[in-house]
């Protein structure tokens, strides 16, 4: 029997308010639960709030109220953001609770007890946004936080215990070695050993400059340093079932976003091996989301408001919200949330691809008089159907199982469209006519039976819609517990169908101009972003423009020296090569790019070319994604590539 799966989300400092930047680390974990418990596994969630520390403290008195009251009230804010985004965690832990409160305690005896927790005293310069002393090579000139360069850094000194971090270093690069899996993605897991084998410094883990936190035991003088209050969290929400949930009995998987990286890698892994408990399986970091190309600034935190979003039924609701942020955006990088590619996205994956797929089966069901799943007689189409639907059900899976939801969608909808061509191959409609129903039946029982397994492979993703579909094909909701991954079974014949509605419907040019006047933010201060003509990846309009943008703006385009490793013919696209391209990661991406008419593939295999890496995904249909675009300059017939030279490394960023 599978062991248990648990996942965690940061918990979220109750300075802010739920954005979509939290939105979307929610939305991936609910998904990883959903995803392990269709699969048989008693699979948990934790989420909840970070409510200890400075900001905080400060943050009250502003307001003029209690830090308690002033948690209270925020906290409450996340804890009602997450049904609505159809978020259904476990648990919600806050830092305030007294179960949290008596058990970090507990971690901190241990910690003491091994001999790695001494007093001394500490100076230094303080962020009080990373809350956190920084060191003046972690520092901009001027003292500045490169984090909060609206809030520059305090001059701090003060009593403080120390943890003994140092003597954790090789501790930790064992670690690393010895699992290679504990961090993800590669990149980040190369940026941590980086920072480990630099050196590391003794951590100041308590505070005596204020008063709200954890009181440390035997010396209540002092409050323990947030971050060793807030990562024990993980930990301390199991209780009872910590021995059920936690390694080596459960599989522990820590999302978390990049910016936080160095807590969860190097702080609590060392804290977990001074108290003697074990480790987390897998901490993995995402990247930073950008709104429209705009980096994510307080006020567009507030004015794209994710629950607004979800309540946006013309885009499918809190489904429409969780399939963009799952499929649009590679998880592991930096994306872009941009509202007309969510429109563009909803209309090609859900209205068009699986929307279409169900009205039409449906709808000829229905104009064939069947009202129940039909008998099933294959022949050689249907048995090569069944075989490329085996291999995208399977690529879903295991996409899901390496935590890379976005691959997951892209082999769900590619049965969906395997599922659209079929249809158009065996013309149920021209087998009508000549009065073969039999045939008949079996075109619409695979399709029958394709949209059963669609609707299991949608449902971590898009839980509502997904439920709506099997009620229309006459199912039951999802019911955890044994194993549901599907296989085409073709078992169903004769059981009724349920009534059919319109479940995607798409946005037409209008509907889409009323969408962005409704959705995109115009918060005060804010630049609009540049404009562009360029319609295909790989080339860019050369067209001068007078548009200016600023240096956030430029700072958000991930530029890197991409490794050109194989490329080929698209079949049917004159202009179109399919390339993998090294730009650092742990594996190639695929890039779709318009370079064939003045390229033979082979000329390009081994270049080192310029890849603009945070772009969205673009689908080209029939499978075909991109990840990333190169940059050229010219006609489409005599592109000039922007390269690199051979001493650049794949990955290495523009700047």
């Amino acid at each position: 029997m599978a062991r248990p799966f648990y996942v965690t989300t940061p918990i979220y400092y109750v300075n802010d308010v739920p954005h979509l930047g939290t939105a979307y680390t929610t939305i991936v974990a609910d998904a990883l639960r959903r995803y392990h418990a269709l699969r048989g596994r008693d699979a948990r969630m934790l989420t909840g709030t970070d409510e200890h520390g400075l900001k905080i403290e400060r943050a009250a008195t502003a307001k003029n109220i209690s830090p308690k009251a002033f948690v209270d009230e925020v906290s409450q804010h996340f804890r009602n953001a997450w049904p609505k985004l159809l978020c259904e965690p476990n648990d919600f832990i806050r830092t305030t609770e007294p179960r949290h409160e008596e058990l970090v305690k507990t971690v901190w005896e241990r910690v003491a007890k091994k001999g790695d927790i001494y007093l001394g005293e500490h100076e230094g310069w303080y962020c009080v946004g990373c809350e956190e002393f920084k060191t003046e090579k972690e520092l901009l000139p001027g003292n500045i936080c490169p984090l909060h360069p609206n809030k520059p850094t305090e001059r701090l000194k003060e009593p403080t215990y120390f943890f003994k971090l140092k003597d954790y270093e090789q501790k930790l690069l064992d670690l690393y070695d010895q699992n290679p899996g504990f961090i993800e993605p590669e990149s980040r897991r190369n940026e941590v050993i980086s920072f480990v084998k630099s050196g590391l410094r003794d951590l100041s883990v308590s505070r005596t400059s204020f008063s709200w936190g954890v009181p440390v035991p035997g010396d209540p003088k002092h409050v323990m340093y947030v971050w060793f209050d807030a990562l024990a969290n993980y930990w301390t929400a199991l209780g009872d079932l910590q021995k059920k949930y936690w390694e080596p009995n459960g599989e522990v998987v820590h999302l978390v976003g990049k910016d936080i990286l160095r807590f969860h890698t190097v702080y609590w892994p060392a804290f977990l091996l001074s108290a003697g408990l074990p480790l987390p399986t897998k901490v993995f970091a995402h990247g930073f989301l950008t709104i429209d190309g705009q980096k994510m600034s307080k006020s567009l935190r507030n004015a794209v408001d994710p629950v607004r979003l979800a309540e946006t039924e013309a885009l499918g609701g809190p489904d429409g919200l969780r399939h963009q942020l799952l499929r649009h955006v590679a998880f592991g990088q930096d994306g872009d949330f941009d509202h007309k590619a969510i429109i563009e996205r909803y209309n090609a994956d859900l209205g068009k691809n699986l929307g279409n797929l169900l009205s039409r089966t449906l709808g000829l069901c229905a104009k064939n008089g069947l009202d129940k799943v039909p008998a099933y007689a294959p022949t050689d189409l249907e048995r090569e159907f069944e075989k490329q639907a085996a291999a995208h059900i399977q690529g879903a899976a295991n996409a899901w199982t390496e935590l890379a939801p976005h691959r997951a969608l892209e082999e769900t909808y590619a049965l969906s469209s395997l599922a659209n061509q079929y249809v158009d191959r065996a013309a149920p409609w021209a087998e009508a006519k000549k009065g073969n129903q039999e045939r008949v039946a079996t075109i619409l029982a695979l399709l029958l039976e394709a949209l059963r397994a669609l609707s299991v492979l949608t449902w971590p993703a898009i839980p509502r819609k997904a439920d709506q579909i099997r009620a229309q094909l006459g199912l039951p909701a999802i019911r955890l517990g044994e194993d549901q991954w599907p296989k085409l079974a073709f078992d169903r014949a004769g059981q009724a169908l349920g009534t059919a509605s319109v479940l995607f419907p798409t946005i037409d040019k209008e509907g889409e101009k009323a969408l962005l006047d409704k959705l995109q933010p115009k918060p005060e201060g804010i630049e609009a972003p540049p404009t562009t003509t360029s319609s295909v990846p790989g080339h860019p309009s050369a067209a001068p423009t007078s548009t200016t943008i600023t240096y956030d703006q430029f700072s958000s385009v991930d530029l890197r020296v991409g490794l050109v490793k194989t490329a080929v013919k698209v079949p049917k696209k004159d202009k179109l090569l399919q390339l993998e391209v090294d730009v650092g990661e742990e594996k190639p991406r695929t890039i779709i790019a318009g370079l064939a008419l003045t390229f033979a593939p082979e000329q390009l295999a081994g270049q080192r070319v310029i890849v603009v890496a945070n772009l969205a995904p673009r689908d080209f249909g029939k499978g075909l994604v991109s990840h990333g675009m190169l940059l050229a300059t010219g006609p489409s017939e005599k592109l000039v590539l922007a390269t690199a030279p051979e001493t650049a490394a794949p990955g290495a960023k523009l700047k």
